[in-house]
């Protein structure tokens, strides 16, 4: 008698609250949809950033939905630093990281879960590689429904959603940030392309005090910080208009920027 073949598992990409860091917490069920927490609670081998703070969210979901294995009992596998500092496709000068060891329980038959510190894995966070190895090894791949910063920023922005660009962190260095701004203008004006980009929190106020000292004065700024938190705010105003009002980001909240016309 044929043995029958064991069937691979799933990799569902999972969604966190965006108020990792944060001083307040949004309750987890105004930002995460029923079917997301119960997939969720229901796996137990995952591939994450930190493993701290992958408890920490799945604690908050136990909260509403039984973990389907104790907390400490979950499988949590770290993805590399490397990745992290270098991006998984070998950017920055850092190799292009081969995921695949990370798959085993799914090519064994458990469903996983890629999880980020906030939002969407693999979007503006590291984890690309992990879906790409599931794809060349035939694991199907399910995103589950939770917020993006990116896409809540540009919808509320007033820039063009027809066309855009995310281009992750600008540089450190404040010679080649200034100059990577008027890059990023020019790319606006040019295709009326709206430009999207974060920062470390704590190097937030410099950024912006070089976005206010570098772009012309008719370009249009957006500033989006603490996403689906109460104190959400989220403005849109040309540069000239932001140097009246004379405000800055705070060093502590995740903001999203983006310039356009």
């Amino acid at each position: 008698m044929n043995t029958p073949l064991k069937t691979q598992g799933k990799l569902y990409l999972v969604p966190a609250p965006l108020d990792f860091g944060c001083a307040t917490q949004s309750p987890i069920t105004d930002v995460l949809p029923e079917l997301t927490l119960r997939t969720a609670a229901n796996l137990q081998h995952w591939i994450c950033e930190n493993a701290k703070s992958t408890r920490a969210y799945l604690k908050r979901v136990g909260e509403h939905f039984p973990l389907a294995t104790p907390l400490q009992q979950q499988q949590l596998q770290e993805l590399p630093r490397e990745a992290h500092k270098k991006g998984d496709h070998g950017g920055k000068g850092g190799a292009v990281f081969d995921a695949k060891s990370l798959l085993a329980p799914a090519l064994a038959g458990h469903d996983m879960g890629l999880v980020s510190e906030a939002g969407m894995p693999a979007v503006a966070d590291p984890g690309s590689s992990i879906v790409r190895a599931a794809h060349d090894a035939g694991i199907a791949v399910v995103p589950l429904v939770g917020p993006v910063s990116l896409l809540m920023t540009l919808a509320a922005s007033g820039l063009n959603g027809q066309n855009f660009a995310f281009v992750g962190y600008l540089p450190q260095d404040a010679g080649q940030r200034v100059q990577r701004i008027k890059e990023l203008e020019q790319l606006a004006q040019r295709h009326n392309q709206a430009q999207l980009f974060i920062e470390t929190p704590y190097r937030n106020p410099a950024l912006w005090q070089a976005l206010l000292g570098t772009l012309q004065p008719n370009t249009r700024l957006v500033m989006a910080s603490g996403l689906t938190l109460e104190s959400a705010s989220i403005h849109s105003r040309s540069a000239k208009d932001w140097k009246k009002l004379g405000t800055e980001p705070d060093n502590r909240t995740p903001v999203v920027f983006a310039i356009g016309q």
